[in-house]
């Protein structure tokens, strides 16, 4: 076994063992779980529900920088750097790179304050991923490979390449304001300029050659992809109203009322597009919140929680609703499943779903790390003690192979980071 491995495990080991001695009372469904009841953008402090729940600040820095290992340097690792100045988050699965991983790497690096890496994801998404000119000037290619290609070759042999995914842009925008406050845009990369840039090339879609804005203008909402049959319905997980106050504030774009109005659209479609009695959510809706399709709570769906709870904790503008929808989604898989239990996909009733995507393959229900994390983040919104227990449930979870062999570094390993930074209080609105 590497040295590094060890190392990595011993931490945790050693932390554990240490904050055993010390460490609080564990928290217990039978213990009381309230939530605040005002937002971080209001009162400048974040929750450090992990601590409540009865673990140390060396435990959770020790599990942090356990996950933190896996994704970034152990053997399955999805970050790579190019050169001398750019880097890439993988999907390793498909061996490719995704404007949803680069976004995401690019938030985890401006919250950890890593300001090398950030630039070095944005260098290589803005070379290889943006496009230059034409009607998607601006907008990302949601899929290059890690070499830097894009495209497929047709049989005509012209080369087609793949259009954007909003929440790609969504993530990129975020980041970027991020890093402007962080920073300031005199080091070498004007981060305002190019989170404007990126809005400004939205609003001048006009619908020619297929191509239009990443939000629907006339209701205010996200759009599954900007183009194609895409531009029709949206997905769920892509509603983040918390990143639309922010613009609202901080891109100085002159359209923050419209943030501020899609802000509050999302807010009210999120009611819409989430069971009433189960709380559980289709991936991909209707402008009503209808499924699309026979859509059905797929891996897309297991961000719906944790954005919820981002915006309860950021914002706390819609607090009675959110409240009774994670107590409402905890409720119904520790009734049908248990806590410990419950798998990654499922039908909108809460039962295990007829088919879901992978059936039979190497890929199978899981109570995978990712979608615990994300309930977990839950219990930031509950009034129920019932959340004390998904929390230790995702405490309990390690970014592992399971024994057919599957890991996932990077969409498991990148939600869970994110799970973790939410529950300790470390993902946070970076003010200038």
């Amino acid at each position: 076994m590497k040295k590094s491995i060890v190392y990595a495990l011993l931490a945790v080991v050693i932390a554990t063992a240490a904050g055993t001695a010390c460490a609080p009372k564990m928290k217990t469904a039978q213990d009381s779980l309230v939530p605040w009841t005002k937002g971080a953008r209001e009162t400048g402090k974040y929750r450090n529900l992990l601590k409540e729940a009865g673990y140390t600040d060396a435990q959770i820095k020790a599990k942090i920088d356990s996950i933190w290992w896996v994704i970034y340097e152990g053997p399955d690792k999805a970050y790579a750097e190019v050169g001398s100045d750019m880097a890439y988050m993988s999907d390793v699965k498909n061996n490719d790179v995704r404007t949803e991983g680069m976004s995401y790497a690019m938030m985890v690096a401006v919250q950890f304050d890593k300001k090398d890496m950030f630039d070095r994801l944005w260098r290589w998404a803005k070379k290889y991923m943006q496009h230059k000119e034409g009607p998607q000037k601006g907008y990302f290619i949601w899929t290059a490979r890690t070499d830097g290609s894009t495209g497929r070759t047709l049989p005509d042999g012209t080369v087609r390449l793949p259009g954007p995914a909003s929440d790609g842009e969504l993530y990129f925008v975020t980041a970027l304001l991020f890093a402007s406050n962080r920073w300031g845009d005199d080091t070498g990369i004007d981060y305002k300029g190019e989170a404007k840039y990126i809005l400004d090339c939205m609003f001048e879609k006009t619908g020619e050659e297929g191509i239009h804005n990443i939000f629907n203008t006339e209701n205010k909402l996200i759009t599954f992809t900007p183009d194609g049959n895409g531009w029709q319905y949206t997905d769920v997980s892509y509603h983040l109203p918390a990143f639309l106050e922010v613009w609202a504030e901080f891109a100085d774009d002159g359209r923050a009322d419209f943030w501020r109005e899609a802000a509050a659209a999302s807010r009210a479609y999120l009611h819409k597009a989430t069971h009433p009695v189960t709380g559980i959510n289709p991936d991909l809706t209707n402008w009503d919140g209808t499924p699309y399709g026979n859509r059905l709570f797929f891996y897309d769906s297991w961000r719906v929680p944790m954005n919820i709870a981002m915006d309860y904790s950021w914002y706390n503008k819609d607090a009675e609703w959110q409240q009774g929808y994670a107590n409402r989604f905890q409720k119904t898989l520790a009734d049908r499943y248990g806590v410990s239990s419950y798998p990654d996909q499922l039908a909108l009733d809460g039962s295990e779903p007829e088919w879901y995507f992978g059936a039979g393959g190497f890929h199978t229900l899981r109570h995978s790390i990712g979608f615990t994390g994300t309930m977990a983040t839950t219990a930031l919104m509950a009034t129920d003690g019932l959340g004390w227990e998904f929390v230790h449930d995702f405490w309990n979870q390690r970014l592992e192979r399971y024994e057919d062999g599957y890991i996932d570094t990077y969409y498991d390993g990148l939600i869970s980071l994110f799970a973790l930074m939410h529950l300790s209080g470390q993902y946070r609105i970076i003010l200038p």
